[in-house]
């Protein structure tokens, strides 16, 4: 029986690999990039070069010596003039480093080719994988929130903020394949989430004990943390070990004793990956490999974040996935108590 830690060889995740491949839409003659770094899980880079063999397609793997520190989102190496031209010419990229935010992810979208992210180890990318059903709730979760002026989010622990949707800014639509032109996507992710227009997020985020720290660690939250939020930035936070855990991270990520940019309201959003199970982050709670994908798109999860966004380059990342929130698009929930409540928005 095949458990979460038992090594795996290429030869049981290829057949997954096709099938990811052709939810991704490979089309006969598209070519395959293989973006890897010395880190990369050998077995599943082999395995999606098989796959691409069997399925006739051509493919290559560029092998860099270490990829970007996954807590610094946008800082990234790939930006010589012959990669990123390698990058502009190839339809789809396979990626097993993080380029969110980067200069090749957007060399990659603007000339029409698709990203798919391979964050997480081999057995939990077979647990999450999704299907058709995954990208229907994910656009219709995308459509609900371009029909929302403002999101307001609550729950037991004290959480009370809300913020303004900046339609203006990409949306974070994700659904675990990258099949369309410029689509950018993660294996085993099913999630919506989107950025708030500067200045418009205000009120109080609460971080429980069982809350979860995605970035810059990979935890359960330990202690309360009580957020103050005022016109975009983080004003203050308060609480324990966690909250000072926060709070030097911040800190640390400035560039000068007036930079604000780590304190900035990031992307918002929920997850609704029906195969990803809190029981994950009991399993696996400090393996970042193993939960990339899961923490995020726990189904009913609301994830907080700090820091870069489209037009904001800072290393100030913190994603935090907060159980039990109600998440209401113009006074109407769609989450409610940390449960999808929505039907167009189950799987």
């Amino acid at each position: 029986m095949l458990t979460f830690e038992s090594k795996m060889s290429p030869a049981s995740i290829v057949p997954a690999f096709i099938k990811q491949l052709q939810f991704c839409d490979l089309k006969p003659g598209e070519t395959v990039l293989f973006l890897t770094d010395d880190s990369s899980p050998r077995e599943t880079v082999e395995a999606g070069l098989a796959a691409c063999t069997a399925l006739g397609n051509a493919c290559y793997q560029v092998r860099v010596p270490s990829g970007p520190d996954v807590r610094f989102v946008g800082a990234n190496p790939y930006e010589a003039p012959g990669l990123l031209e390698a990058f502009r010419k190839v339809d789809l990229v396979v990626s097993f480093v993080v380029g969110f935010f980067s200069g090749w992810e957007r060399a990659v979208r603007e000339s029409g080719g698709r990203i798919l992210n391979i964050l997480d180890a081999p057995s939990m990318l077979l647990k999450l994988q999704g299907h058709a059903g995954f990208k229907r709730v994910a656009l219709a979760a995308k459509r609900q929130v371009q029909a929302a002026k403002t999101i307001r989010v609550t729950s037991a622990a004290g959480t009370d903020f809300s913020y303004e949707v900046d339609h203006n800014a990409p949306y974070l639509c994700h659904y675990g394949a990258a099949d369309e032109p410029g689509h950018m996507d993660e294996w085993g992710q099913c999630m919506m989430s989107a950025f708030p227009v500067d200045g418009t997020t205000s009120g109080t985020v609460v971080a429980r004990p069982g809350d979860m720290w995605a970035l810059p660690y990979m935890r359960l939250v330990q202690s309360e943390v009580r957020i103050e939020i005022r016109e975009g930035y983080v004003r203050k936070v308060s609480g324990g070990l966690d909250a000072r855990l926060f709070e030097d991270w911040l800190a640390e990520c400035k560039t000068s004793d007036s930079d604000l940019d780590p304190y900035a309201i990031s992307h918002l959003g929920w997850g609704m990956n029906p195969n990803a199970s809190y029981h994950d982050v009991i399993n696996f709670e400090h393996k970042m490999d193993h939960l990339v994908a899961a923490v995020r798109g726990l189904p009913g999860s609301f994830l907080f974040s700090t820091g870069p966004s489209y037009k904001r380059k800072t290393r100030g990342h913190i994603d935090m996935p907060l159980l039990g929130c109600t998440v209401a698009l113009d006074g109407r929930a769609v989450v409610r108590d940390g449960r999808i409540v929505e039907p167009e928005l189950m799987v």
